[in-house]
């Protein structure tokens, strides 16, 4: 199937981006996002919990996950734009919907789940090197460092994020690996043997266990900067959440296999305990390595990505047109860039002195993410219904059931989200007052800035009609022009 052209940025009178992109350079994003000390933690703390059964609600997670890829894939092929799901959503189901997906699944976790990764790293560093540095200088010496890094170009984001990535998998790996093979006695004897006590009630930790496979989609805002994207883009998703399945199981297993089960459900920071464990001090500079690498890997996805989301909804009249400015040079959307920096290290300097509220606020902001995708995989099912005809370079296999699965899934994953009564109340007044929120800033900017209706779906780009791509400029029902 033939690529789609590269779309010119709409209103800005800049040629098309170069493509620059390969499927290594995406399979690093889909791998270095999801991958963090947020999911290290919470996957420890899980396998805690459940056990060697944890890979039940692991392996529902992971379909899950292969479900979203499935939807953000068609939709990103379908409408290859840099507006990422605003984009797709205001065609498929209106204005209201798009910024609110957008927003409260992207802009707002980008707020404090990104603060929380750089708080995580700070607290690592501290624990293994006390006091050996100001407080909060390296989360904001990395930010900074990131930021003007991707303020360049794309060329020295794929190769930063490339090798970050790759450091971080064979970390984890050799962490993972290292604690199987190693001749240490299992403090957990019955593990193995009784692999699941929990039985049918594990089910439930599968809102945990999908926090490990969120953010794969981050490659589908880089569309227009990607070689052969019909290719790349899915096959980026479906292997990067493959290969993050794996590293998991090894990593939880040799968790389980070296460190009491208790400790690893109670501890604050499992992955400290079980470095040390294994390892002793070098376990120490292990997790220094593997924490600054995902931390950086994570952040520099976030910034590559997100504001290029936000440089699609200006273009597209959702937000402030000064995110449309791009360097002359480089191309990257520098307000945007600049903008995620800001409203990334503004809550570090607020939760510095909180460490407790950091799973709250990646709980939060898991649920707000969750929301997103099930707006995702409403977007397919709503466009294959208004545009059957329309050009689509990749299909979700068996349509309508990774939709309806998905949908279910992540509907289920809101509702068990909280891992302790205690935490319920917190994690949901978090993520509902940013969502109402969002909400009504939405509802103003698109009433009185935008003056259009809040639930009308925009008609299909002329330049995303190519349906018969076979008889270019033939037009068939289903696609208005």
């Amino acid at each position: 199937m033939a690529a789609h052209p590269t779309l010119p940025s709409g209103g800005t009178g800049r040629a098309p981006a170069p493509r620059k992109l390969g499927l290594t350079s995406l399979l690093a994003v889909a791998i270095g996002l999801v991958v963090s000390q947020g999911v290290m933690v919470l996957m420890l703390q899980g396998v805690g919990i459940a056990g060697f059964g944890f890979i039940i609600p692991l392996a529902i997670a992971w379909l899950l996950a292969l479900c979203y890829a499935c939807s953000f894939s068609e939709l990103a092929l379908m409408m290859p734009r840099s507006g990422g799901l605003s984009t797709y959503t205001e065609v498929a189901i209106g204005q209201f919907p798009a910024i609110l997906a957008t927003f409260s699944g992207y802009i707002v976790v980008a707020m404090f789940a990104l603060s929380a990764e750089l708080l995580l790293m700070e607290f690592i560093i501290d624990k293994v090197y006390p006091h050996s540095l100001p407080s909060l200088s390296i989360a904001f010496g990395v930010l900074a460092l990131f930021t003007v890094l991707n303020l360049f170009n794309i060329d020295i984001f794929a190769r930063l994020q490339t090798a970050l990535a790759v450091v971080m998998v064979v970390i984890l790996l050799v962490m993972g690996l290292g604690a199987i093979a190693s001749d240490i006695p299992t403090p957990n004897p019955t593990a193995l043997a009784q692999w699941n006590p929990m039985g049918m009630g594990v089910i439930a930790l599968a809102a945990m266990a999908v926090w490990g496979f969120v953010g794969a989609e981050f490659v589908c805002p880089l569309v227009e900067e990607t070689r052969r994207p019909e290719r790349a883009i899915p096959a980026s998703m479906f292997i990067g959440l493959t290969v993050i399945f794996v590293i998991i199981c090894a990593y939880g297993l040799g968790a389980l296999l070296t460190v009491p089960q208790a400790e690893l459900a109670a501890n604050g920071l499992p992955h400290y305990l079980f470095a040390t464990t294994v390892f002793g001090e070098t376990g120490k500079v292990f997790l220094v390595a593997a924490s600054i690498t995902a931390t950086c890997s994570t952040l520099n996805s976030s910034l590559a990505a997100i504001p290029r989301m936000l440089f699609g909804m200006a273009r597209n009249g959702q937000a402030f047109k000064v995110f449309k400015v791009q360097g002359k040079r480089s191309g990257a959307p520098w307000v945007a860039v600049l903008f995620i920096s800001g409203v990334t290290g503004l809550p570090l300097l607020l939760m510095h002195d909180h460490p407790d509220a950091i799973n709250q606020l990646l709980l939060s902001a898991a649920l707000a993410w969750l929301l997103a995708y099930v707006i995702t995989h409403i977007n397919v099912i709503a466009l294959r219904r208004r545009y059957p005809l329309a050009a689509r370079p990749f299909k979700t296999p068996l349509y309508p059931l990774p939709q309806a699965v998905g949908i279910a899934g992540m509907l289920y994953a809101i509702w068990h989200v909280s891992p302790s009564p205690d935490m319920t109340f917190a994690i949901f007044a978090y993520a509902g007052m940013v969502l109402l929120l969002v909400s009504v800033i939405a509802i103003i900017w698109i009433k009185v800035v935008m003056r259009k209706p809040l639930f009308k779906p925009e008609p299909l780009a002329l330049d995303e009609q190519s349906n018969r791509p076979d008889l270019p400029g033939v037009t068939v029902p289903g696609v208005p022009v």
